[in-house]
């Protein structure tokens, strides 16, 4: 019963098949290009595979691989249906789809109860259940977009963005060497090496720490849009501008976090330091410098983000004809809506991976702390 229970999906979206069933065919009579029966059943079967599947006992992997195919089959043949037919799904378009995520769903929770068997089966599983899920979001976006004939210029679907990607890499790859690779990298790694620097000085000076740290507070709640301008009009339209704002963006929170992380070791650590007749240098650079590694990488990952975020909106304010903001602004008032989500894709690919290298980094070496040692 319990496993009955677990398997919900499956028995939901056979439901759902049944009743997509009776509100045959997928599109409306006024679709342009009609659906062939012979895909329709293709669906059908799917669908009601995978979910009689689920209830078997099968092994783990093997019910996975078989939902994977169901689920994923036929979404890209409901995809497919309305290449075409914008705006013409049925219901049970729809219902159809549903049915499908369930599928997609259960593959997931199979895969996630899986006890791995070696470091690759590990990995491999790791990467394979985040990269499942955010297939579905795609996937969910261009059916429902297509389906219900969303107008492109609000939302348009991902094969668009897709499209507009590799229809326009040598603008993008201008604009990224642009924003990353010159403001970006430049302000991240100047704002957090200051904000290190000035954390050991006020951490080594009482009076400068009890000056700094409610300047930093105040500091830190000013908001990008009133910087942004100024820096602009200080360093210019280019690239310095923007370096300038992700230095201000990103010091703070390495100076805070750093300061919290020198005030993190024990005690009894301390003690003992000092029974070894330590000085204050010894002492930092053996105690309590790798206690505050993790809030260290803690404000490098925050400011993974923020970098980014602060030099893209900086270009709003003033920059060459260059760049992930200036592409942004310019494209959104021309209604190319498609170029603006593709800016915004290769953004968050960009962020992702930044804060990835970030987190790696921090798990290579802090491994000796509590929350590296589980996983």
């Amino acid at each position: 019963m319990s496993y009955l229970l677990r398997s919900w999906q499956g028995a939901v979206a056979l439901l759902l098949c049944l009743l997509a069933l009776t509100q045959l065919p997928l599109l409306g009579p006024e679709a342009p290009l009609p659906v062939g029966s012979g895909a329709t059943s293709v669906i059908l079967l799917l669908i009601a595979g995978g979910a009689l599947a689920s209830f078997l006992p099968i092994p783990s992997a093997a019910l996975a691989a078989i939902l994977f195919v169901a689920a994923h089959g036929a979404a890209w043949l409901l995809i497919g249906s309305v290449d075409g037919n914008e705006g013409h799904a049925g219901s049970a378009f729809f219902l159809l789809v549903a049915a499908s995520w369930l599928l997609g769903w259960r593959c997931i929770t199979v895969l996630a109860d899986i006890e791995p068997n070696g470091r690759a089966a590990e990995t491999v599983l790791r990467l394979l259940i985040p990269a499942i899920f955010g297939a579905w979001i795609l996937i969910l976006w261009e059916a429902g977009t297509r389906g219900a004939g969303v107008p492109f210029i609000l939302l348009p679907p991902p094969s668009a963005i897709g499209e507009r990607i590799g229809n326009s890499l040598p603008i993008l790859a201008a604009d990224v060497r642009q924003t990353i690779f010159k403001a970006v990298l430049f302000g991240y790694v100047v704002g957090c090496a200051a904000g290190f620097a000035v954390a050991i000085l006020a951490d080594r000076v009482t009076f400068l720490r009890r000056g700094v740290l409610p300047i930093a507070n105040l500091m830190s709640a000013l908001p990008i849009i009133g910087v942004a301008p100024i820096m602009v009009m200080w360093f210019g339209f280019d690239w310095q501008s923007k370096a300038a704002v992700v230095i201000v963006m990103t010091f703070f929170p390495m100076l805070v976090n750093t300061i919290a992380g020198l005030g993190a070791a024990g005690a009894m650590e301390r003690d003992l330091m000092r029974s070894y007749a330590s000085d204050y240098w010894q002492t930092l650079v053996k105690l309590r410098l790798p206690a505050a590694m993790p809030f260290v990488f803690n404000a490098l990952k925050i400011n993974s983000t923020l970098a980014l975020i602060g030099a893209i909106v900086a270009e709003f304010f003033g920059t060459p004809i260059v760049g992930m903001g200036f592409r942004i602004s310019t494209e959104i008032g021309r209604m190319n809506v498609d170029m603006v989500w593709a800016e915004i894709a290769v953004a968050a690919v960009i962020g992702s991976v930044f804060y990835g290298v970030v987190a790696l980094a921090e798990r290579a070496t802090t491994f000796w702390h509590p929350s590296n040692r589980g996983g």
